[in-house]
């Protein structure tokens, strides 16, 4: 297998390197990330100016862009890897990546590109603030490499794995899970600065969440590995026919108004 591994924490963070390791003994891993932390960045894609690669080490290419260009670069740029690769794994980020906060994942984002263009894609997130020990994380990616090596993934599908920053011997199991929801609040800090102008820090609250029965959240709160399918159609079926029942038809003509 040729896999290739991504995130958002940057290409010198501690947790790329254990997630690299541990997708070694499974085939020939080359790493393309950013050059910088680019947490937060959500699926964007640099269009407006070009992109440059360096190879820091053989099979590690640092990019400064954000790990949608990393994924994309490595995918289609079909320099960088030998060939296609056969699997994408993102992380291990440093932080959850559960519930709505998904949404704005660098790491998701990663897999995300990779479903996109047709590969079977995993997400790894680490549950914790402080003092990250990836042991638990990477053993876990690895095992589940080879699971999807041998089943494939569902079409349209990836997997978004949060682990809890707990020893191994503490983790209680698996569960298989479904997205959670947080409660935001007011989450923006003002200040001023020395020169009397404002400035703002996104993100200044403690978040909470929504107790919902098998959700991420719920399972890596107990001790429990969460490994949510996710796929790629964003329709809410459930509200097709109420949608529809507003009647758009001829309403939105000049001459109808």
């Amino acid at each position: 297998m040729v896999i290739l591994v991504s995130n958002d924490d940057g290409i010198r963070s501690p947790g790329i390197k254990a997630l690299a390791a541990a997708m070694e003994p499974i085939g020939e891993v080359f790493v393309v990330a950013p050059d910088r932390e680019r947490s937060a960045a959500g699926h964007a894609l640099t269009l407006h100016h070009p992109l440059r690669v360096e190879e820091i080490r053989p099979g590690w290419f640092a990019v400064d862009g954000t790990p949608t260009d990393c994924v994309n670069v490595a995918i289609n740029g079909r320099m960088l890897l030998p060939r296609r690769p056969d699997l994408v794994v993102t992380g291990i980020n440093k932080g959850a990546n559960v519930a709505d906060d998904i949404t704005y994942s660098g790491t998701v984002a990663g897999a995300i590109e990779g479903t996109l263009l047709g590969l079977p894609s995993i997400a790894v997130s680490l549950v914790g603030r402080t003092e990250y020990d990836f042991s638990a994380a990477a053993a876990f990616a690895g095992r589940l490499a080879e699971k999807v090596a041998q089943h494939g993934m569902p079409a349209d599908t990836l997997l978004n794995v949060n682990v809890p920053n707990i020893p191994a011997e503490n983790i209680r199991g698996v569960q298989v899970t479904r997205m959670g929801k947080r409660q935001y609040g007011d989450s923006i800090v003002e200040k001023t600065d020395p020169r009397g102008r404002k400035y703002y820090w996104i993100g200044g609250d403690e978040l909470r969440h929504v107790p919902v029965e098998g959700s991420d959240i719920s399972a890596v709160l107990n001790g429990y590995i969460s490994v949510t399918p996710l796929h790629l159609d964003l329709t809410n079926f459930r509200s097709l026919d109420e949608v529809r029942s507003w009647t758009f038809d001829g309403w939105w003509l000049p001459q109808a108004r």
